[in-house]
C-alpha cells in the first residue's frame, strides 16, 4: 500500500490535507479509484472505505490484480466542520482552476489529477431523508457536446453488480437545460447569476470523470445516519471490486463463490431525469413535505408559486431531488420518468 498527502496551506485551513491510498498488485488490471465525503456529512463512504483498507491492510482481502485507490474523505473541510459543504457544493463545478479563491477549488486541483491517473471512479454518498439507495449513471453512448462518452456498457454492468435496484441517468443533459432556460429569463436585477447560468456547474466527480476518458457512477447509499448506509456502502466496494476482478469474490457462509447482494442483477427500476424546475421567487413552496423517488401522477400539484400559482405534474413522474430550502433561480426539485434502457435488446 502506498498513501499520498498534500499539505494545504493558508490562514483558512493551515492544519488540512488531502489523503489516497493505493494498494496496487503485481498483476496488471483495472485502475479504480473510490472516494467518500465529497460532502462532509455523508460520512457511510468514509467509514466503509476504511474498513475495505483494512482489511486489504490485513489480509483479509487479497488485491489480485489491478489497481485501487481509496480517498476516505475527499473535502477535509466540509468533513472536519461536520457539513455538507466547506465553502461551497465541491459536487459543481469540479474542474482545476489556477486561481483557486474557495476551499473546494484547492480540492479540485489535488481531485482531478487523480482522477485523471485512473479508470473508473466509484463516488459514495448519502441523503437527507428518507428513502431507497439509488445508482446515478453516466447517459448512453453518444458524441454530444454536453457528454459525449463510449463506456455506457461498463457503467451499466457495474452499476448492476453494487446491490441496490434503482438505476438513474439524464442528470447533466437535464441540468444543461436548465441552465439554457435560466438564461433567457435571470435578469440583471437578480444580482450574479453566474453559477445559474453555467452548464460547467453541473459537473461534478463522475461527470469530470467520464470527461477526462473514464467512466464512473455516484452510488447513494441511503439517509445519512441509518446504520445500513455504511453496510450497503461496504457490500457495494467488495461488490464492485469483484465485477472489476480486482477481488476474487468472497466466500459466503454456503461455501459459493458468487459476490453478496447479486439479486440487482437484471431487476432494476431504471429512471431517466428529464426536467429541472427552479424556484423563481423565495417564496414559492411545496404543498407537502416530498421526499425523493415519491410518485406523482399527472395532474397532481407539487408547489405554489409566491403568486398563487399551481405547480403540476404534467404527466406520471418521480419527484427528485426537492429542495424546499432553495433560493430564487435555484433549482428547486426534478422530475424523471420510466426508464427502460436495461431493457432493450
Amino acid at each position: 500500500m502506498t498513501s499520498t498527502q498534500s499539505e494545504l496551506g493558508g490562514e483558512q485551513s493551515p492544519s488540512l490535507h488531502f489523503q489516497s491510498h493505493n494498494f496496487t498488485s503485481p498483476q496488471g488490471g483495472v485502475r479504480m479509484l473510490i472516494t467518500g465525503a465529497v460532502h462532509g456529512n455523508e460520512i457511510c463512504g468514509t467509514e466503509a472505505i476504511r474498513r475495505v483498507m483494512a482489511q486489504l491492510e490485513s489480509g483479509e482481502l487479497l488485491l489480485q490484480r489491478g489497481s485501487v485507490t481509496f480517498v476516505p474523505v475527499a473535502n477535509p473541510l466540509a468533513y472536519q466542520r461536520q457539513q455538507r459543504e466547506g465553502d461551497r457544493n465541491l459536487n459543481r463545478r469540479l474542474r482545476p482552476t489556477s486561481t483557486p479563491q474557495e476551499f473546494e477549488d484547492h480540492v479540485a486541483n489535488w481531485l482531478c489529477p487523480l482522477m485523471q491517473q485512473h479508470e473508473v471512479l466509484l463516488d459514495l454518498h448519502s441523503f437527507r431523508g428518507e428513502g431507497q439507495a439509488f445508482v446515478m449513471v453516466g447517459p448512453e453512448n453518444n458524441q454530444g457536446e454536453i457528454e459525449a462518452f463510449s463506456f455506457s456498457a461498463q457503467e451499466e454492468k457495474l452499476a448492476q453488480a453494487l446491490g441496490v435496484q434503482r438505476f438513474v441517468d439524464g442528470w447533466l443533459t437535464t441540468y444543461a437545460k436548465g441552465v439554457a432556460r435560466r438564461r433567457d429569463q435571470i435578469t440583471v436585477e437578480d444580482g450574479d447569476p453566474n453559477c445559474a447560468i453555467d452548464a460547467a456547474f453541473g459537473m461534478g466527480t463522475t461527470e469530470y470523470m467520464r470527461s477526462v476518458g473514464g467512466y464512473a457512477l455516484t452510488l447513494e447509499c441511503g439517509q445519512h445516519q441509518d446504520p445500513k448506509s455504511k453496510e450497503l456502502a461496504y457490500q457495494a466496494i467488495i461488490n464492485a471490486m469483484t465485477c472489476l476482478q480486482l477481488i476474487a469474490a468472497p466466500m459466503n457462509e454456503g461455501s459459493t463463490n458468487e459476490a453478496p447482494m447479486s439479486q440487482a442483477l437484471g431487476d432494476m427500476e431504471t429512471l431517466r431525469i428529464y426536467e429541472v424546475v427552479d424556484k423563481q421567487h423565495d417564496d414559492d413552496r411545496f404543498v407537502r413535505a416530498w421526499a425523493s423517488f415519491d410518485i406523482l401522477n399527472q395532474g397532481d400539484v407539487i408547489g405554489v408559486r409566491h403568486d398563487g400559482t399551481e405547480v403540476r405534474a404534467e404527466m406520471d413522474a418521480r419527484i427528485i431531488f426537492p429542495d424546499a430550502n432553495a433560493k430564487k433561480n435555484d433549482e428547486w426539485f426534478y422530475l424523471a420518468k420510466s426508464s427502460q434502457r436495461l431493457q432493450r435488446g
